[in-house]
C-alpha cells in the first residue's frame, strides 16, 4: 500500500518540478557557471521546501496550514522581492574568475536561496492539502505511515528532476565562453525580474 503512495508522490514530484520557472533559470545558470553540483543543490533546495510543505499537510498541522494560507499575501511579497533581488545580482553579475573556487564556498548558499524562495510560496502547501485530501491522508494517525511515503516519493522524484537537468546542463558547460555566460547571466537576470514583478503584481 504504501508503495503505491511513494511511486504517486514520485511522479507527482517529478511533475511539479520539471516546468521551467525560477528555481529552474537559477538551476541552469548555476550550472553553467559553477557545475552540476551547484545546480543539483539549488534544485534540491526547492525539492526540500516542497517535502517540508508536504508534511505539514500530511500530517494534518492544520494549525501551521491556516497561517501560511492567512499570510500568503505577505509570504508572496517576501518571495517576489527576494526574487527581483536574486535577478538583478544574477544580472550584474560577471563570470566568476575562479568557478571552482567560488563553488565551493557556494554551495550551502545555493541550496538555501532556493529553500526560503520556494517556502515563500503557499500555493505549494495548499496543493499538497489538497492532493491529501483527495486520498483520504493527513485525516488520522493510521495514514502517517502512507503520508510519509507519498512525501518521500515527492521528494525523491523532484530531486531526481534537478539531478537530470544539472548533469544535462553541464554537458554543455564548455561550449559556454565568459562572454556567453555574462549574456546567459543577463538574460537569465531579466527572467528571474520578471517573475518577482509578477509576484508583487498579484500579491493581493
Amino acid at each position: 500500500m504504501e508503495s503505491d503512495f511513494f511511486l504517486k508522490g514520485f511522479i507527482l514530484g517529478f511533475s511539479i518540478a520539471a516546468p521551467v520557472g525560477p528555481i529552474g533559470i537559477l538551476c541552469i545558470r548555476r550550472t553553467l557557471e559553477y557545475g552540476r553540483m551547484a545546480g543539483f543543490l539549488s534544485g534540491l533546495g526547492a525539492a526540500t521546501a516542497d517535502a517540508a510543505y508536504g508534511m505539514i499537510a500530511g500530517l494534518g498541522l492544520t494549525v501551521i496550514t491556516s497561517f501560511l494560507i492567512g499570510h500568503q499575501a505577505w509570504l508572496r511579497i517576501v518571495g517576489g522581492i527576494f526574487l527581483c533581488y536574486l535577478g538583478i545580482r544574477t544580472f550584474i553579475k560577471r563570470p566568476a574568475e575562479n568557478p571552482t573556487l567560488v563553488n565551493n564556498y557556494g554551495l550551502l548558499g545555493n541550496y538555501l536561496s532556493t529553500f526560503l524562495l520556494t517556502l515563500t510560496n503557499p500555493m505549494t502547501i495548499i496543493a499538497f492539502v489538497g492532493v491529501f485530501a483527495g486520498l483520504g491522508l493527513g485525516t488520522n494517525k493510521s495514514s502517517y505511515l502512507s503520508s510519509f511515503s507519498l512525501v518521500l516519493g515527492v521528494f525523491l522524484g523532484s530531486g531526481s528532476w534537478w539531478m537530470l537537468l544539472s548533469f544535462t546542463i553541464n554537458i554543455f558547460r564548455k561550449r559556454f565562453s565568459d562572454s556567453r555566460l555574462l549574456w546567459v547571466n543577463r538574460v537569465s537576470g531579466l527572467i528571474i525580474i520578471v517573475f518577482g514583478l509578477i509576484a508583487l503584481m498579484t500579491w493581493e
